[in-house]
Order: C-alpha cells, then structure tokens, then sequence
C-alpha cells in the first residue's frame, strides 16, 4: 500500500490552533477558542467526542438514555451544542502519531507554524496519513490506566476498571454477570456503581490504599465539597446493592484455566506487602482491575516538554498559569498536567483557550473571567495532588509476582527474566530491562508494563517509569513514513469533504 500526506481543501493553511483530543479538555479549550474567532481543528482517535469520561454508544447502538451512565451530562451536552454551532473541523477517526516544528526557534521566541501529523482509521494503521499546520497547538489527550500484574492477570475475563466503564458506556456491555473490582483510585467506586446499576453482580470493592490520608488534607476537602457529594454518591449507590468495599487489600491471584472462575484477595501492609494468611477466594467471572491512571504525554516528551513527578509515580507536564508548557505555542489542558477529572479538565480547557486566543490575536487576557478560572482550576489541582498522594502504590506489590507471572504481555516476559536482567546482567532502569529482555517493545510500547518494568528494575515499587522520547506515539506504517519524503505525496482534503465525520 502506498500511502500518501493530505491536507484540508479550502481550511485555513495554517489553522490557528489544533486541539489533539476531543474530550472534556480539548472539546472546551477547541469551543472556546472558535469563539473567540480563531479557525480550529479538533481531532480525535475516537468518531465522537467525549473521550473516556463522556465516552458514549454510536448512533447504531440505539441507546434511549445514554445520559443514564453519567453524572454531569449536561455540561458535556452543552460543550457539544456549542461545537454544532461553531465553524470547528472536527476529525474523528484521526490518530496524531507525532508534532513537529516547522520552523525550530529558541523555544521561548515565535515559532513558525506547527505540524501534526495523524492516521485515519479504525486503529490507524489502515487509512490515509494526514498533515494539519497550525499557529498554536493544544494537547488535551488524556491518560491511561495503570496496571500492576499480579499472577493470572492475563487469563480472559480481567479487563481494565476503566475498561469495564467503556464497555458498558459504548456498547452497553458487561464484562461478567459476577465483577470483583479492584484496584486503587476513586474509580473504583464509580466502576463499582456503574457495573451494579447495570445489572452485574458485584461481590467485594477492592481498594489496596485507604480512603483516611484524605482527612489530612482538610482544607482541599472543604475546597472541593462536589468531590464528597460524589462520594457519598457513589457510596449510597453500592450500599443500595449491597457492595462491600474492603481497603488496605489487593487481588494477588486469578484462578482459572479458560477465563476468570475466582480471585483470592489478600489484606495488605503499610507498603503494599501481602499479609501471610489473609487470603480468601471469592468466586467470580471478570476481575476489573486498575491502579489509577497515567497522563498521556508522549507528544509533548517526543518534542522535549519539560515534566514534573507526582505523589503517584506517575509524571505531568510542567504547565504556567495559562496553561502553555515549556514549549512556546504549545498549550496543554486536562489529564496531561495530572489527574483530576472532568471538570478540572473543562475549566484547564476554557482557561486554554482564552489564552491561546488572546495570544494570537495579540490582544490583553480577559482579567476577570480568567482569574476565575484561575481559582477554581487551583482549587481543584490541590485536591487531585491529594488523590494523588492517597493512592500512590506502596514500594511493596512487586511481592504479589511470582517469577512465572507475566509482566510483558505483548512480550511475554515473565518477573523471573527481568529479575534475572538486573541481578545477572547489571540492568537498571525500564531502558536496560527493555533491550536484555524486549519488555516494552510490543504494540502498546509499555503502556502496560512501564511502571512495572521501572519499578522491578530499580528494586522499588515506587519508582517511576523511564520518560522516553519517543519520535512516535502511535505504532505508524512504513507507509506513511515512505510518503512524508515523496515528491509525489499529494496535498488532498483531510477535512469533512473527504470523508472525516465532522460535527458541525
């Protein structure tokens, strides 16, 4: 196959600003900046927007009330009737696999416009590449769960907290008729509530950290009532389906030859170390399992975006009050500064888009809506800080994994050969694992094991994941690299006329 670099027909050549993500983050910071008269492209992997929390089923599902599995609907109802009435070129189906620079100057001098560069299709590996430049850029492009293996993680039927969520958001499914729930985080509980509302069975809530590092921080909870409305939300409705929730514990094992028949749940220490003696086996179908989630910033660490670490493990992008990362022009909002949810992400989207379009219509910010926006996004960052530091996995769980258990699925590589890497062969850290035993090469380029790999290698279930910069975020067909040098590479429509669902 031959693939070939197109452009928009007739769209602003340089768009003012590209959103990469069209969730709650990129679809208010897009809405925003359209309105202040900038030309905007939103781009997205998914046909819809809504990303992970708004995630929703297709038109063909015929859902009746798809607002039944969410709270705050509207507000998400309203950033999309805006985006209707706007002029923004939204591209579902696009896979930005890299940003570049057109014009490389001192990263805090004018930059010449930028470039993104995406793949159309179901997974991106099967459609045309597409080449959008813009004056300034906006990440919003979310994160992705955690997972810490543990032995039989990989039989059919363990899925993702989150992922439990968007199968039943988007194609109102269940993983099971009978889901333990397990993790750490406050998903957990809206998982949990979800699955028991849908009709599943849900024995136990499995929380391996504890809820009581909260009370230390009590000015962030006074700041943040909606955040223990929410959970007494979410508590009510599991005490309704009589769902217990069991803290300081964790799932150690899987049991089952085809797919999930049971877990044993173990009590865990202060660090995450299972107790001797405390298992106990609870039957079950589906285990939904996740250890919090993870910023998406490989676009901005491929084009050397400062970070900073969090209480989690986990890096952010380093962000100024306006929301531009270390790179002049390129702005980012949401999950990609830390985790703190959806509405943190709406305003971080807002304040974006004043900013980007104050900045290129060379014009002052707008002082009082801004300062606002200001307050309540602080407001909100201190209490996902404070999550944060609640849930951080303890230096401890490494002690679930035997050494058959897989780490590297993709790979296949079991505990054993990466202990066996750094106590042999002298490796170190995720990098020297990865090239003594291919830990990390597979599809999802570490997603799944990164914090694992890091975190064994260093001797420490605390450590953090090796930030590499990578040149792609997305796995991209020779194809598609064979055209960017092409002579012959045409300049064709990316846009609605060619065939990318729009929403205006």
């Amino acid at each position: 196959m031959t693939a070939s670099v197109s452009e928009p027909h007739g769209a602003c050549d340089p768009y003012d600003l590209v959103v990469i993500g069209a969730g709650s983050a990129g679809l208010a910071g897009a809405v925003t900046a359209a309105e202040q008269g900038l030309s905007v492209a939103l781009l997205d992997a998914s046909p819809q927007t809504g990303g992970q929390f708004y995630r929703h089923p297709a038109p063909a599902v015929g859902a009746v009330r798809p607002e039944a599995l969410h709270h705050d609907w509207s507000a998400f109802a309203e950033w999309r009737r805006r985006l209707a009435a706007s002029d923004i070129t939204h591209l579902g189906g696009h896979h930005v696999w890299t940003v570049t620079r057109e014009n490389n100057g001192p990263a805090k001098e004018p930059a010449g416009p930028w470039a993104v560069h995406a793949l159309t299709g179901a997974d991106g590996c099967d459609g045309r590449s597409v080449r959008l430049r813009a004056r300034a850029v906006l990440l919003a492009t979310g994160a992705y769960e955690r997972q810490l293996p543990f032995p039989g993680w990989t039989l059919p039927g363990v899925v993702g907290a989150g992922g439990a969520q968007a199968m039943l958001k988007s194609g109102l499914v269940l993983p099971g008729k009978r889901v333990v729930v397990a993790g750490s985080g406050p998903l957990l509980l809206a998982v949990a509530s979800s699955l028991a509302a849908a009709g599943a069975r849900v024995p136990a809530v499995i929380e391996a950290s504890g809820y009581l590092r909260y009370a230390r921080h009590p000015a962030a909870l006074a700041a943040n009532p909606h955040k223990l409305v929410e959970a007494v939300v979410h508590g009510a409705a599991l005490a309704r389906h009589r769902v217990p929730v069991r803290v300081r514990s964790a799932v150690t094992e899987v049991h089952g030859t085809d797919r999930v028949e049971a877990v044993t749940v173990s009590r865990l220490d202060r660090d995450w170390r299972p107790v001797p003696g405390t298992g106990r086996r609870i039957e079950c179908d589906a285990l939904a399992v996740g250890h919090g989630l993870v910023p998406q910033i490989e676009l901005a660490t491929s084009l050397g975006c400062a970070t900073r670490a969090l209480a989690d493990g986990t890096s952010a992008l380093v962000l100024d009050g306006l929301q531009e990362t270390s790179l002049r022009g390129l702005w980012a909002a949401g999950e990609t500064g830390g985790v703190g949810g959806s509405q943190l992400a709406l305003i971080e989207g807002e304040l974006a888009g004043i900013a980007i379009a104050s900045r290129l219509r060379v014009r002052p910010v707008p002082g009082g809506r801004v300062r606002a926006l200001r307050r309540r996004r602080d407001r909100m960052r201190a209490f996902a800080d404070v999550m944060s530091a609640a849930h951080a996995p303890g230096s401890g769980w490494p002690h679930w994994l035997a050494d058959d258990t897989d780490v590297c699925r993709c790979e296949e590589v079991t505990a054993g050969q990466v202990r066996e890497a750094v106590a042999e062969f002298g490796a170190r850290d995720a990098r020297s694992v990865k090239l003594l035993t291919r830990a990390g090469m597979g599809w999802c380029q570490g997603r799944m094991c990164g914090s694992a790999v890091s975190c064994l290698a260093a001797g420490s279930g605390a450590a953090r994941p090796l930030a590499e910069r990578r040149p792609f975020a997305v796995p991209v067909p020779l194809s598609a690299l064979g055209a960017l040098g092409s002579p012959a590479s045409s300049e064709e429509d990316a846009g609605p006329d060619s065939g990318a669902q729009a929403d205006n």
